[in-house]
């Protein structure tokens, strides 16, 4: 099992120039640790993310900084983009990388984003998924047709060439299980965050099986899941310490729902109330269920159980309100776990035995409040 961070800050309070600093620290620390990537996200218009409009960007500096983390998107919302631009940018941080980028494309949602390229939101999958083969043929050098000024037709090759000739692709995977296949079909890898663990397990099954039917092998294929982070030595001092900055984060991310045209009937409808309340259970149910927050047994239980199904990667999201600091001080926890992992010699069918007899993960079986749509998103 590898070890990553990724970044999704919310609006915590702290300045933009605190946020970053933060964001080196992080990452100069994970890159002397053995840790496998560093993840940043592209986010517009919207407090939740909104430190991260260019993952390019920030990734070059993230590049120039380590030696040995990947450096990667986590994610590019590919419909907003050239094409071309994309292949432009990411190859030149391949260059100052030495061959550490990785790229994870996702089709974008939110209507207000698409202000950067309005003609692609219809068709926003067809376009990010028509994009893989793009993206891998302009990485490797070859020349491809684009339409021009006066629809005339220009063949184009880009520069800088990459580092590498073959670049790591991902495809974001939210809620659709069509995306899983997808990414089988085409041979990419997945990115993803964790909502429910029988589903997980029938996506990376279902996943493997649709890369094996299109001549991938299907153990190659990579499940990164995304898991808030915090780790220390007693499950309530960590309870204590993330449930108010991670209902802030929570309540952060359902305002921008609100601010989405598109949404319409009861998912417009809810009260601040009721949004209390969604919190309050989302929180509980992250905690227990979902996320590395709390003691190293405690979170080497669920690694233990993700890793039994398929999942190859864990990239910790460890900026959810949490003073930076605290944060900071907190990732050796985080290394201790990681090392647990790269250590384990027991066998894949022994793990299996042991983890079937552990406690249960909570399932959907629990009655919810009606408020499914915020509740699953």
């Amino acid at each position: 099992m590898d070890f990553s961070l990724y970044f999704f800050s919310a609006n915590d309070r702290a300045s933009y120039s605190e946020r970053y600093s933060f964001i080196l620290e992080a990452t100069k620390y994970i890159d002397k640790n053995g840790f496998k990537a560093i993840w940043t996200p592209e986010r517009h218009f919207q407090e939740f993310g909104g430190s991260f409009p260019n993952p390019s960007v920030l990734s070059a500096a993230l590049a120039v900084i380590t030696s040995n983390v990947e450096i990667r998107a986590g994610s590019v919302a590919f419909p907003l983009h050239n094409p071309i631009r994309v292949a432009e940018e990411w190859a030149l941080i391949d260059q100052l990388s030495f061959g550490r980028v990785g790229l994870c494309l996702a089709t974008g949602w939110h209507r207000a984003d698409f202000i950067l390229n309005p003609q692609n939101y219809a068709d926003r999958r067809a376009v990010t998924f028509n994009g893989i083969q793009m993206i891998r043929d302009l990485w490797a050098g070859k020349t491809i047709e684009f339409k021009g000024v006066d629809g005339q037709i220009v063949p184009i090759q880009t520069f800088p060439r990459p580092f590498r000739q073959q670049i790591p692709l991902w495809l974001v995977h939210t809620s659709n299980p069509q995306t899983w296949l997808k990414a089988g079909e085409l041979g990419t890898n997945v990115l993803t965050l964790f909502d429910n663990y029988d589903r997980l397990k029938a996506n990376i099954i279902n996943y493997r099986n649709a890369r094996a039917q299109n001549g991938f092998d299907p153990d190659a294929g990579i499940v990164t899941l995304g898991l808030h982070t915090f780790i220390s030595d007693s499950d309530t001092e960590v309870k204590s310490l993330v449930q108010e900055p991670l209902q802030e984060y929570l309540a952060t991310f359902l305002k921008q729902r609100d601010s989405d045209v598109t949404l319409q009937g009861e998912s417009r409808e809810i009260s601040q109330a009721e949004k209390k309340l969604l919190t309050n259970l989302a929180f509980e149910d992250l905690y227990e269920n979902r996320s590395l927050l709390g003691s190293i047994s405690k979170c080497a239980n669920l690694v233990e159980r993700l890793k039994a199904i398929g999942v190859n990667e864990i990239a910790a999201l460890i900026d959810f309100g949490v003073d930076f600091q605290l944060v900071l001080n907190a990732l050796p926890k985080l290394t201790e776990l990681k090392t647990m992992f790269q250590n384990i010699t027991t066998s894949s069918n022994n793990l299996k035995n042991e983890i079937s007899h552990s406690a249960p993960l909570n399932s959907n079986n629990e009655k919810l409040p009606s408020l499914t749509w915020y509740f699953n998103r």
